[in-house]
């Protein structure tokens, strides 16, 4: 894959390890992280010796989350000490949202990279006439629109407006990243995930083909998680 010469180095860089994107609820999750992440990172050991898939050394990848005492942004780290291994950052541009980068945690982060970097990579050398991006709105639009109809006859409000960028970056992330380095290994935080969460568009990226199946890791445990309780949005 050529990569253009504007951002050839840290994506360069990149394409010398193995990706893990580690994908979870956020700062309102009950859970103790440590625990969480022991899971977590006992299963991506147990899947990276089943599928003999550790040739390269492995880059837990975060997506620009403030540091939180629970959720993903606590627990990734978390996993990343367990792996022994550093951790690579996306994070949204400042036009997208001007906080996400000043806040993002960049402890242990050896290299970053910007959302419109990664869209870059997924646009070029397109062999059709309808570009990936496009097809990946299309299905965020279609799967917001289905999720909001849910939520009316629940009687709740319609989802946050920046469900649909968040959307976007969790799945151009897995899909670049995957096309960078050539393989790519996902793992969520619980097995229970929410229809209303941002990491339920997951099959988004599934359905496009951008995530192979086998190359995601099953939490695990069956943790009791009572969403109307704990997610208010």
């Amino acid at each position: 894959m050529r990569i253009m010469n504007s951002i050839a180095a840290p994506l360069a860089s990149l394409s010398r390890f193995h990706p893990i994107v580690i994908e979870g609820m956020g700062y309102y999750d009950p859970r103790d992280p440590v625990l969480v992440a022991k899971q977590v990172a006992s299963q991506l050991k147990r899947h990276l010796v089943e599928t003999q898939n550790c040739n390269k050394p492995l880059l837990v990848i975060t997506q620009g989350d403030p540091l939180n005492e629970r959720g993903i942004s606590a627990i990734t780290p978390l996993v990343a000490q367990e792996l022994n291994v550093s951790r690579g950052l996306v994070c949204l541009d400042d036009h997208l949202d001007p906080n996400h980068s000043k806040y993002a945690d960049r402890d242990n982060v050896i290299l970053e990279f910007r959302y419109s970097q990664l869209v870059e990579i997924l646009e070029e050398e397109q062999s059709s006439s309808t570009s990936v991006m496009t097809h990946l709105e299309e299905k965020i639009d279609s799967l917001i629109l289905s999720k909001n109809n849910q939520r009316q006859e629940l009687g709740k409000a319609p989802l946050k407006d920046y469900f649909k960028v968040y959307a976007l970056l969790q799945e151009v992330t897995k899909a670049s990243i995957r096309k960078i380095c050539g393989d790519l290994t996902v793992a969520h935080t619980a097995d229970d995930i929410s229809e209303f969460s941002v990491t339920s568009f997951y099959t988004v990226g599934l359905e496009l083909g951008l995530v192979e199946k086998h190359r995601m890791v099953p939490y695990g445990v069956m943790d009791y998680l009572d969403f109307d309780q704990i997610d208010k949005r």
